[in-house]
């Protein structure tokens, strides 16, 4: 089954979309022919991104500045998607993420406030004007909701944004539910540790030697060992599949205690 072929014409919207896991992701998306829209603060970055994009030959790549903390920003970036003789959408994927590293203790209510805001409030934002547009016009719709496994479990030094992805995962159980309804799919991703620019490094030294020592497959993953889950999750190979919590991680979640 060829995935990539399935997603060819469909408008895919993704955030977060200007560095890590959104790029590749918008990547990978413009690769298999979808029209691609992507999405975040730093505009410059998208604009790079997009001319890339079609040079490498996806004429119908566009970008749209968004701040997923304001709702004012959402609602003008949901309007864009589909402005200017743009195909409808099909699909959007909540990709837009940040983290905090301090111990619980030293949390602020400001530091707590911005992960919830990015990672789960505007998602759910997000989420909920997609799903309007969607019922309005009497389409379906796919929503991949792009998690962690520290939704499913803990770690240390890690407290907002574990609690964050918790929520994203049960958003993702709640939205399924209630939209299956209107033929919209919500289904979520749970990445393990994958290797980026931003924490290679990190992995190189002890530290990170001793996470990997407790991943059964002794590794971390790369951006590319994500495409499989991926693709099915945003394409019709997976019309049976919402609510489904995904997890891609080289066993870490059935790590022993």
């Amino acid at each position: 089954m060829d995935l990539g072929a399935r997603l060819k014409g469909r408008h895919v919207f993704v955030t977060g979309a200007s560095g890590g896991l959104g790029e590749h992701f918008a990547r990978l998306l413009a690769g298999c022919g979808a029209a691609v829209t992507i999405a975040a603060r730093r505009v410059d970055k998208l604009e790079a991104l997009v001319g890339e994009l079609r040079e490498a030959g996806a004429p119908h790549a566009r970008a749209v500045p968004l701040d997923v903390t304001d709702e004012a920003s959402i609602a003008a970036a949901m309007a864009a998607v589909v402005a200017d003789g743009a195909p409808p959408l099909d699909v959007l994927v909540n990709n837009a993420g940040v983290a905090a590293s301090e111990p619980a203790v030293d949390v602020t209510a400001d530091i707590f406030d911005r992960v919830m805001d990015t990672n789960l409030r505007g998602p759910w934002l997000l989420s909920v004007a997609a799903a309007r547009q969607w019922r309005d016009a009497g389409r379906p719709g796919v929503i991949l909701n792009v998690a962690s496994i520290l939704g499913l479990r803990v770690g240390k030094g890690v407290g907002p944004y574990a609690v964050s992805k918790a929520g994203v995962v049960q958003m993702t159980k709640v939205l399924a539910l209630e939209w299956a309804r209107h033929g919209i799919r919500v289904n979520a991703l749970c990445p393990g540790f994958v290797l980026t620019d931003i924490n290679r490094d990190f992995f190189d030294k002890p530290a990170g030697q001793q996470i990997v020592k407790r991943i059964p497959m002794r590794r971390i993953g790369t951006a590319e060992e994500l495409d499989g889950p991926f693709l099915l999750l945003v394409s019709d190979a997976s019309s049976l599949m919402t609510g489904s919590i995904v997890a891609a991680d080289g066993g870490h979640l059935v790590s022993e205690l």
